[in-house]
């Protein structure tokens, strides 16, 4: 028999794209599959869009609001698959994304063999989605993996990986502390449970950016700071697990520096504990530098208005290139 695979799916207000995300799970041309939907208390109308898309390997379940990682802990616990596929709610699958990676699975790996795949970014029309290549889009072992992560501050879609359930197991469940990067934490775990990564090119997700309540965005909110600066110690302990030296260090500081824009100068008291994370790994922070663009600003107006500016500005940006992008895909 092929080996199943759960397709896990937690749903949060996601009524705009809820549909099209199940389609492309239920579209995976690999044979052996369910899928779990786990709304995650939604106030819109996405858990009675997914309810449509009931079948005898569709289950849609709901739970009151407890954040994404419950959403996913809750749909783990449910599922029977030898390997786990987690897709957010608005992304969507190549038909094929798994069917390429099984392929490579059944081909003689390892159990713990970690699999990734390509990633494009898009707004409304997939078939413009942007694929731009990071120094991860290659197999590597574990410690290679993730300095290389922390020195260039790089990532990887969290569909873009298919984890076999021995090392889901090894990983253990995700952190419901974290508010956002929760998906970053969690694969360090996989990854330093893991004999490495093998990337697959030909297998693809498509990773919407649907706005500004995306999970992934810090903001000014104090809870998701706390939980971001958790991410990152969270980070830095699995960096000293799987490497060690002079890189791991450069490493660790590069990748505290490159964080600390999200909380200077708003949350000064987590600016000293990332200093004291620095001080642990022989360095100093240095304050965050804004873009040139921006940094005129600062003199006139502070830091704070500067950093909102910038923010406002690059929410601006994306809403007007969102909206283009929704009236070609109606225009189409």
């Amino acid at each position: 028999m092929q080996p199943l695979v759960s397709i896990l799916i937690p749903a949060y207000n996601a009524g705009a794209w809820i549909a099209e995300t199940i389609q492309s799970a239920v579209r995976q041309t690999w044979p052996n599959k369910e899928i779990i939907i786990v709304d995650d208390g939604s106030s819109d109308g996405t858990l009675a869009i997914a309810r449509r898309s009931a079948a005898a390997d569709v289950s849609v379940v709901s739970q009151p609001n407890q954040g994404a990682a419950a959403a996913r802990n809750h749909a783990y616990s449910l599922c029977h698959g030898d390997y786990v596929q987690w897709l957010d709610a608005d992304d969507l699958l190549a038909p094929d994304k798994i069917a390429v990676q099984m392929a490579a699975a059944l081909a003689g790996g390892s159990p713990r063999t970690l699999f990734s795949a390509a990633w494009g970014q898009f707004y409304h029309r997939p078939q413009k989605a942007r694929f731009s290549p990071s120094p991860l889009w290659c197999s590597l072992p574990p410690a290679e993996w993730l300095l290389r992560k922390m020195e260039q501050n790089c990532f990887m879609q969290t569909a873009c990986w298919l984890v076999s359930r021995e090392l889901c197991a090894a990983a253990g469940p995700w952190d419901q502390r974290l508010l956002g990067d929760d998906d970053g934490e969690y694969f360090c775990r996989v990854l330093s449970a893991s004999d490495g990564v093998q990337f697959l090119p030909d297998s693809k997700v498509y990773y919407r950016d649907s706005g500004s309540g995306r999970l992934s965005r810090v903001g000014s909110s104090d809870r998701k700071m706390d939980a971001h600066f958790l991410s990152m110690q969270l980070h830095l302990r699995h960096l000293r697990t799987l490497a060690g030296g002079e890189r791991a260090r450069a490493a660790g500081l590069r990748y505290l520096q490159l964080s600390l824009i999200y909380f200077y100068p708003e949350r000064m008291d987590i600016v000293a504990a990332a200093q004291a994370s620095a001080a642990e790994l022989g360095g100093r922070l240095e304050p965050p530098r804004l873009e040139r663009k921006y940094s005129w600003l600062r003199p006139i107006v502070g830091w704070r208005a500067t950093k909102r500016l910038r923010l406002a500005a690059q929410g601006w940006k994306r809403t007007a290139a969102r909206s283009a992008d929704r009236l070609l895909a109606r225009l189409a």
